[in-house]
């Protein structure tokens, strides 16, 4: 249906840049081949957490270290959120899934530790698994000595897993390291793709109860896509990375951004549960429409015609414009009040 748009993801052929993102949707049999039906060029299972690996590990016999059984006893606050029970029932799905799509499909491990549990790696790729995904999901600051020992921790990992398998590994990054075209560099040696960025629900503190609580949101179709920049330099520093974005991709014209900034593919996941997966279709008909109109016949074409990213001066420059530009009015939401200020940008109203 779309043989132009065929595309290589870190050594996984797809039949079009698109892929589903992480997702509970994709636990649903029908939703997933609907999926497929509209174009989808590879389907990302939801993810199985370390705490239930170390539960599985703890029933192979293996022995825990001090901090996988300090994770094991949190198990039960976050049980009822898994959306598969167990790590058998993951290794079920896999299977089960992949001998019935045949596009790719694509497991999904979430955790923080390097350790045995990285093993279960193998796992999955005996179910039937096409590649996986590695959500390196890091805890606070106070578990750590240092950035480095964060940044340490996630090449161990990455390491682990790789060791663990034949099949791609992509590893899927938030948005809180010093700099990540430089961790993308060091991952070129276990990882075969990157995710660009794992969001995480976003912390709020209820003004009634004085606690903390926790918030996800669908992200919203109308804003622009934010890792536009990230994606860029990250390609630019080390081209030799297969690069996902993810995040943000609501209709066409962010696909295309991304594709034109270094990605791949687009992930897609909000965008779905606002319009179903035939918009899936309408994503790629607009990538489709905007190819033909400027000549272009494959994914090369476009990946040819990829901007340069800003010289040091230029993007100082265009840093201290949008600091400093003064908003039109009419730029702005009518339901905003709109602050008038003087050539120092001190309030006059």
């Amino acid at each position: 249906m779309y043989s132009h748009l065929h595309t290589d993801f870190g050594g996984l052929t797809l039949a079009s840049p698109v892929v589903v993102g992480a997702c509970p949707m994709t636990m649903n049999e029908q939703t997933r081949i609907a999926m497929q039906n509209a174009g989808a060029g590879a389907i990302v299972l939801p993810s199985l957490f370390e705490e239930q690996v170390i539960q599985w590990s703890v029933k192979i016999g293996r022995s825990l270290t001090r901090k996988e059984r300090g994770i094991l006893n949190s198990a039960e606050m976050t049980r009822h959120q898994w959306s598969c029970p167990d790590a058998e029932s993951y290794l079920a799905l896999v299977n089960r899934v992949s001998s019935m799509l045949s596009i790719p499909v694509i497991a999904s491990l979430n955790g923080f530790t390097a350790g045995g549990w990285m093993d279960f790696a193998g796992e999955l790729q005996e179910a039937g698994a096409a590649a996986i995904e590695l959500n390196v999901y890091h805890s606070r600051a106070r578990e750590y000595i240092s950035s480095s020992e964060i940044e340490t921790t996630i090449l161990d990992a990455v390491r682990d897993v790789n060791a663990a398998i034949t099949i791609p590994l992509y590893v899927k990054l938030g948005r809180n390291f010093t700099s990540i075209p430089h961790l993308a560099r060091q991952l070129l040696s276990g990882a075969q793709g990157l995710v660009l960025h794992g969001r995480a629900p976003t912390l709020d503190i209820c003004l009634d109860t004085l606690k903390l609580a926790s918030r996800w949101k669908l992200t919203a179709s109308e804003n622009d896509i934010d890792a536009l920049d990230m994606l860029m330099q990250v390609h630019s520093f080390c081209p030799a990375m297969p690069l996902a974005a993810s995040g943000g991709i609501g209709h066409a014209d962010h696909l295309i951004k991304a594709l034109l900034a270094g990605a791949d593919i687009g992930m897609v996941t909000s965008v779905l549960y606002r319009e179903g997966p035939d918009v899936i279709r309408s994503l790629l008909d607009g990538l489709t429409v905007f190819m033909d109109r400027h000549q272009m016949t494959t994914l090369r074409d476009l990946q040819t015609q990829r901007p340069l990213e800003f010289t040091n001066d230029e993007e100082r420059s265009a840093y201290i414009a949008a600091l400093t530009a003064r908003l039109n009015p009419t730029d702005t939401d009518a339901s905003v009040p709109v602050m008038h200020s003087d050539r120092w940008g001190h309030p006059t109203n």
